[in-house]
């Protein structure tokens, strides 16, 4: 049995990672920190566990085996390395860090605490990159010329009674965050693409402020790959009814993925739409994962270099962002 201390619930996704930790039969929640203690003691109330204010309590309690971190993303670093190096396992949300430096940090004081790192990007598991991924390895789009990915919601939309959207307005914090949009919900097209398209040469980004918050609320990242390829990444706080879209565009065919409908035209086929009969089956969401990782010593599906590769992408698009201008990926991680 692994025991798991939960570390703030600042993160709108605290509340399902409490969940699935419940369900998984491995797992049992023994305290609570926040760094809002209110906050804090008011979930551990909930969760019938007890609260603690001090973390270094938490990290040095014998009993705690591991954490879930759901902190303000500008205290990741710290409350990572620190429970790293108390020996505990650490399962965050995403991003790990907000720079390549600080994320390769943090991987070598897990590596030399040898306890395991899963950082939340669930979509790796769904049925539908799977497919996307076997398409790909199967040849049946030719190159690759074009990607595009939207995952987009109306969360700072203003409604009756609430001004700034059904979004916690610490999601507005520019020094908690790092960002708005692009860094948080922006987190899924990026990893997805990183995986499909390859290795970035370069990123030009616009991340706008359209309601003036301290944080971009709109934006859209344009990719270059080192093969060659273009994408297309889009992300926004400010859209109603958008559908989450995944394309695909090559030589020899079109993938169309939206709100999880697939359909595929392909020349090595029969040159017609086509839906396929059977998706592969999913993987492990990660926190699963990283508990089979910690019981069986098992590989996750979903690696370092996924995480690093988030936040470099991150890294880029704010600096293009800031800059004006188009920013080769060399001069993040040199």
């Amino acid at each position: 049995m692994i025991n798991v201390a939960l570390l703030s619930k600042w993160h709108v996704h605290a509340v399902d990672y409490a969940l699935q930790a419940k369900q998984n039969k491995n797992i049992t929640i023994k305290a609570v920190w926040d760094e809002n203690p209110e906050r804090g003691k008011k979930w551990a109330q909930e969760l019938g566990v007890r609260f603690e204010f001090d973390l270094l309590k938490v990290l040095e309690d014998a009993e705690i085996d591991a954490v879930i971190v759901d902190s303000p993303t500008n205290l990741h670093k710290e409350i990572i390395s620190l429970s790293a190096k108390h020996k505990k396992h650490v399962f965050s949300e995403k991003v790990l860090a907000f720079t390549v430096h600080d994320c390769e940090e943090i991987f070598s004081i897990i590596k030399e605490n040898h306890v395991k790192l899963m950082v939340s990007l669930p979509r790796l598991t769904e049925s539908y990159y799977l497919y996307a991924q076997d398409v790909l390895e199967k040849g049946l789009l030719g190159k690759l010329t074009s990607i595009r990915c939207r995952c987009a919601h109306n969360g700072a939309v203003s409604y009756e009674g609430n001004l700034n959207g059904w979004l916690p307005s610490h999601f507005f914090n520019k020094e908690e965050c790092g960002g708005g949009a692009l860094i948080d919900l922006g987190a899924h097209p990026i990893y997805l693409t990183n995986r499909l398209a390859g290795p970035v040469k370069a990123v030009t980004a616009r991340l706008q402020q359209t309601l003036g918050y301290a944080v971009d609320d709109n934006a859209v990242v344009l990719v270059e790959y080192e093969s060659g390829a273009l994408g297309i990444l889009e992300t926004s706080f400010l859209s109603t009814g958008s559908p989450f879209q995944l394309e695909l565009y090559g030589t020899e065919g079109t993938l169309m993925i939206e709100d999880g409908k697939v359909r595929l035209k392909s020349k090595q086929l029969d040159e017609n739409w086509r839906i396929p009969n059977q998706l592969p089956d999913a993987h492990l969401m990660p926190l699963d994962q990283w508990v089979e990782a910690i019981i069986e010593n098992r590989e996750p599906t979903i690696s370092k270099n996924d995480f690093r590769n988030l936040t470099l992408i991150n890294q880029a698009a704010t600096l293009s962002h800031e800059k004006g201008r188009r920013v080769e990926i060399a001069e993040i991680s040199n």
